[in-house]
């Protein structure tokens, strides 16, 4: 059993099974046959022989249907702090009728800020440009990671200027869910300029700074306020907020109580039934 309790603006969940929520994109998953394609360079071959660790570092994994059409692609980013982490197809996430991207960006400190911002949004174009090409739908492309991955999620999804550098409209993208991610400036950024964690910063570098009412519709998920990393269920509280004041009118703030930094598991469920909202709201409005 799983309890709902209404804030103001947002919704505390308590106890949230993975079978608590059953949604249409899963009816017909087992007629589907599942492809893997690994380590996709999503930089362009001049890019990627000009620098070792880009070609090294700068690749992703496709999860698709192979046998279906018009499918929503989820990109999925890992976390790690900006300085860890492997791409993973979230095993949540499979044979749920939906591609998954996942997605390696290089990491501090061979690289500082903001470079793994720009591959985050270099990767995201790249799924643009080509999830056609495998049957996807590309007007059902959604955002997603934990934690680091969450932050790059927001970042290019509401800083229209990452994925503006590689010709896409960042609202496009269908929907943004990140887990758990900084609303502020990522304290390994802050890191980089010497500015201590326990010192929050808001700058052109945190979605928060990023906030405005045409962005596509937002997501956002924390663990318990009590259990979370230092601060981080307030950021996604005042972010959730701001988007509100600035007119936006899908922000959504889901509180998982009882869970801390590591709430993935609780969480997908969360996101496969916001894709699926947004799926059917596309079909209702044609």
């Amino acid at each position: 059993m799983f309890f709902l309790a209404k804030l103001p603006y947002n919704i505390k969940l308590r106890f949230v099974p993975l079978f608590a929520f059953g949604i249409g994109i899963t009816t017909f998953a087992q007629e589907i046959q599942y492809e893997t394609k690994q380590n996709v360079q999503y930089y362009s071959t001049a890019i990627n022989q000009g620098d070792e660790y880009i070609n090294e570092r700068c690749v992703l994994d496709i999860y698709y249907p192979k046998n279906a059409k018009d499918f929503a692609t989820i990109v999925w980013f890992h976390g790690g702090g900006l300085t860890g982490g492997e791409k993973e197809i979230p095993e949540q996430l499979m044979d749920k009728g939906v591609c998954v991207v996942a997605v390696n960006y290089r990491l501090y400190p061979k690289v500082k800020g903001p470079l793994y911002i720009d591959d985050a949004a270099a990767a995201v174009s790249w799924v643009f440009d080509n999830i056609n090409g495998l049957g996807g739908d590309p007007s059902l492309i959604f955002v997603s990671g934990h934690s680091a991955g969450g932050y790059l999620a927001s970042m290019i999804g509401l800083d229209k200027s990452w994925l503006g550098k590689y010709d896409i409209d960042a609202d496009s993208i269908a929907g943004l869910i990140p887990f758990s991610g900084h609303a502020i400036t990522h304290f390994t950024i802050r890191e980089e300029r010497g500015i201590p964690g326990t010192r929050p910063i808001v700058d052109s570098l945190a979605p928060l700074y990023h906030v405005r009412p045409d962005a596509p519709p937002l997501l956002l998920i924390t663990g318990d306020r009590e259990l979370e990393l230092l601060g981080r269920y307030e950021e996604n509280a005042y972010l959730m907020r701001m988007m509100k004041i600035a007119g936006h009118k899908e922000t959504t703030l889901y509180e998982l109580d009882g869970y801390g930094h590591g709430m993935t598991e609780p969480a997908f469920p969360l996101l496969l039934k916001e894709v699926q909202r947004i799926i059917e709201k596309k079909n209702t409005d044609k």
